[in-house]
């Protein structure tokens, strides 16, 4: 279970002490839990603080804060999502190619969206709840360069139509969508208008 030690590391002078240690921790882990290990690096870091060695700072790649053993299980059917999630990007993303490929070409944004869809996805499957719900709805600030990923949503669900997608940002014709969150345009659709500067903080 021991890792490699860092080779950038500052020489170590006693390896086999050092390893000893590492054993220590991961004899710790396997034996009483994370919370235990957690307890002892906590406890050690303080005392070298106070007989005046300074660790250095710590800075890691990514590392989920909870340990393997205590995440639940996920509560939806992962598959499914995934499915839908392909059809989302793809649908927002041939929304704004689609528009613009009319002389209009009123422009879109695409990236922020398949960036951030997975986000967006877990928090409306299973965190975010519609204003019919006994509890209360939630307030949801939606980041506005996402919007084509809202729309394509929508339309899978069957709340806005094909006719509607054609004309991303074509409001004038009066069956468009707007170009961003846009509550006075589309009452029943946005809550806040998350990219004006001036409606925005209101």
């Amino acid at each position: 279970m021991t890792s490699n030690p860092d080779p950038n590391a500052v020489q170590d002078f006693d390896p086999e002490e050092t390893l000893e240690w590492r054993e220590a921790i991961d004899v710790v882990i396997e034996r009483f839990g994370e919370d235990r290990a957690q307890h002892l690096i906590t406890n050690t870091i303080a005392q070298a603080y106070e007989a005046g060695v300074q660790p250095q700072n710590v800075k890691t790649p990514y590392i989920n804060t909870i340990p393997p053993g205590k995440q639940p299980a996920y509560p939806g059917n992962l598959e499914v999502e995934r499915n839908l999630l392909r059809a989302l990007r793809w649908n927002a993303t041939a929304m704004v190619v689609r528009a613009n490929r009319k002389p209009a070409e009123p422009g879109g944004h695409i990236a922020s969206f398949q960036s951030s869809a997975i986000m967006y996805e877990v928090g409306y499957n299973h965190f975010w709840k519609g204003h019919e719900h006994p509890n209360g709805g939630d307030l949801l600030f939606v980041q506005g360069h996402t919007a084509p990923g809202t729309y394509a949503r929508a339309f899978l669900e069957g709340r806005i139509n094909e006719d509607q997608l054609e004309n991303f940002r074509a409001e004038a014709g009066g069956d468009g969508l707007s170009s961003y969150p846009h509550p006075y345009l589309m009452p029943d659709f946005w809550q806040f208008s998350t990219v004006s500067m001036g409606l925005g903080p209101i």
